[in-house]
């Protein structure tokens, strides 16, 4: 973690290098931009940022000695303690920039890290981001300070020369990268329970998925009347929350807003959130939530489905159980906003245009998780004896029970589940010895 002097801002500089052959999606501007934002995310103050065309890299620094040396009076002349370059550096790379330029120099990888750091809340974030932390330096040991060259005595006649402080300090990484890995397992084992008794409810889940600011948050507070943390900055929110809604059909369902994604999401991040994104893995329902005014969108919506796609989620976006939402048509031009909407008609009832300020289309949106959710659902009656508490329990255990007509000797429940669950469900009742007719 950076070292930041209390209420002081490190300033700092941010350099966004661009190859011939870069085959990155977004433009030379809306890189630099993101990583600009990204730098305020953690209150960072940019005094200097740049594009940088390069011809090629160099492997002992990645940028030229030119470049350094143009460098070198703006850092001097900015009070400059901090250099983020947006890009993936070496650990050696790292090292000569920080002693030519005699400042502290991170890649595009570890700013993310930094931020997901500060961002974490809950101790399985927290321990996520630690374990991501753990990876990345473990990969950098190797000739990254003078010091791991030094060697400690061995001991006993079979300790030879003693091991190097770059073993130690990899043991020491290890070591707690499975300490980590040990209490990760417990929450993730924890997570697993969860999702069990929420299947036994059961609620249909439905996520929300994005890239960060896209303004999932907002919609989630819109649906939900919630206050989750909202604000126009990169990873705003990081820990994933759940709360229970009610569509209008009477259905109720679990709604879950996840960690925003970004384009060159740091692999270390994605392992260690695995576990956080495993929610979306589960869902009944992905709702990918776009912000239509970015002049971006189209790349950002491609950086999603390929995180979706690498964890296990292979062709979502054709997928019956995908809704696509248009998010911010508030910040459209008119003419813009009809043609959006005129668009978003002819895909048959999977993209849904929204405003999450405003609330409009909201009421739309609400209904497509309706119908999306009901087309795999089947509506059933039961008569139980009221001496039968048990076929009673394994009702409202399996399916979402919304009507309960009580007499004398009957209790007759109107539920809705998947096809899968009532067709247990009618086995584990047909088993009872009481008496249950469907």
């Amino acid at each position: 973690m950076l070292e930041i002097e209390q209420n002081k801002k490190i300033n700092a500089i941010v350099i966004c290098p661009m190859l011939a052959d870069d085959k990155a999606f977004l433009s030379s501007e809306s890189r630099l931009d993101e990583a600009v934002g990204l730098s305020l995310a953690i209150d960072l103050n940019v005094v200097y940022a740049e594009i940088l065309n390069l011809k090629e890299v160099k492997p002992a620094t990645y940028f030229s000695n030119g470049f350094i040396e143009k460098i070198k009076p703006i850092i001097e002349k900015e009070d400059v303690f901090l250099m983020i370059a947006d890009t993936t550096l070496s650990a050696i790379q790292q090292r000569n920039l920080e002693k030519a330029l005699k400042i502290k120099v991170i890649d595009r990888t570890a700013l993310i890290l930094e931020i997901f750091g500060e961002r974490a809340q809950t101790s399985e974030g927290k321990l996520q981001v630690e374990l991501a932390h753990l990876t990345y330096q473990r990969s950098r040991l190797v000739r990254s300070w003078t010091h791991l060259e030094r060697q400690r005595g061995g001991a006993g006649f079979l300790g030879g020369p003693g091991e190097k402080q770059i073993e130690l300090d990899k043991r020491l990484i290890d070591d707690k990268i499975v300490k980590i890995k040990k209490e990760l397992e417990k929450v993730k084992n924890t997570r697993t329970l969860q999702r069990g008794n929420r299947k036994k409810v059961p609620y249909p889940i439905v996520a929300l998925v994005g890239y960060t600011n896209a303004g999932k948050s907002s919609l989630f507070n819109r649906l939900t009347e919630d206050n989750v943390m909202v604000a126009d900055m990169l990873f705003a929110t990081l820990d994933p929350v759940l709360r229970k809604i009610k569509l209008t059909s009477g259905t109720e369902v679990i709604l879950s807003d996840t960690v925003g994604f970004i384009s060159n999401l740091p692999h270390e991040l994605v392992m260690a959130f695995r576990s956080t994104l495993e929610e979306v893995l589960e869902a009944d329902l992905v709702v990918h939530v776009r912000d239509v005014s970015n002049p971006n969108a189209d790349f950002q919506q491609k950086d999603v489905l390929d995180v979706l796609h690498h964890l296990g989620l292979k062709d979502i976006e054709h997928a019956k159980n995908y809704i696509e939402v248009l998010n911010k048509t508030d910040l459209l031009a008119e003419d813009e906003k009809k043609a959006l909407y005129a668009s978003a008609s002819r895909k048959h009832r999977k993209v849904v245009c929204v405003s999450a300020v405003t609330g409009e289309g909201c009421e739309n949106l609400l209904s497509l998780i309706d119908e999306k959710l009901a087309s795999d659902q089947v509506e059933s009656t039961a008569q139980i004896s009221v001496s039968d508490g048990k076929s009673l329990a394994l009702v409202y255990e399996n399916a979402n029970v919304i009507e309960k007509i009580e007499n004398d000797n009957f209790i007759t429940l109107r539920f809705k589940t998947s096809l899968k669950n009532n067709q247990k469900l009618a086995a584990l009742l047909k088993n009872k010895e009481e008496k249950v007719s469907l």
